[in-house]
Parts: C-alpha cells; structure tokens; sequence
C-alpha cells in the first residue's frame, strides 16, 4: 500500500473530499504524482515529460532554417514572403519564450 492514502474521509455534515493525509504506519516511497499509462502510454518506460531545451533548440534551428530557403532559383517573391513571415512568427514566440522564462511568476 503506498504511503498516500486515497481514502475519502467524511467532512462536516455528511460531504466527503479525498484524503490528503499520509499514513505514517506505512514506510514506503512517497508516490509524488500518478501518471496513468492509459493516457500516457510511454509512462510505463518510466518517462513521460517533456525536453524543452530540446524544443527551444528545434525552434531557432528551423527558424533559421526557412530563411535559407529564400536563396534558390525562384522568381516569385510570395514564397520568400511566406517564408520570412513564419520564421518571424517563430523567432516572435522563441523571443517571448525567453523573456517569460526570466521573469518570476
């Protein structure tokens, strides 16, 4: 049995909420937060986040990447129009993002 509990305990007049105590007869690891592998199917891998520094760099990476895209043999300017505008949107979030980050919540 995990050291959370998970009872419901009756409160006041005959309503009940989920228990929020810890049993401390039980010696076991503290289950922070449950993931359930029917949601998240790679949880019982044993990792489910996320890589956000991995994302940021994707981010720059493609950014940078559309623009080399305007160098070619093309003669229309819509698609180096597209092209720059997306890249734009995208440094817009990545600049954002950054400056987010740095202020506190």
């Amino acid at each position: 049995m995990p050291r959370y509990a998970g009872t419901r305990t009756p409160v006041r007049a005959g309503g009940s909420t989920v228990a929020t105590e810890l049993d401390p007869s039980v010696n076991e690891p503290l289950v922070a937060a449950h993931v359930d592998t029917a949601e998240v199917p790679s949880a019982a891998w044993g990792w489910s986040g996320e890589a956000p520094r991995l994302f940021r760099f994707l981010g720059w990476f493609f950014a940078a990447f559309l623009l080399v895209y305007t160098i070619g043999n093309h003669e229309g300017k819509v698609e180096d129009l597209w092209l720059v505008g997306i890249s734009a949107g995208m440094v817009f979030l990545l600049v954002r993002d950054i400056i987010r980050r740095r202020k506190p919540r």
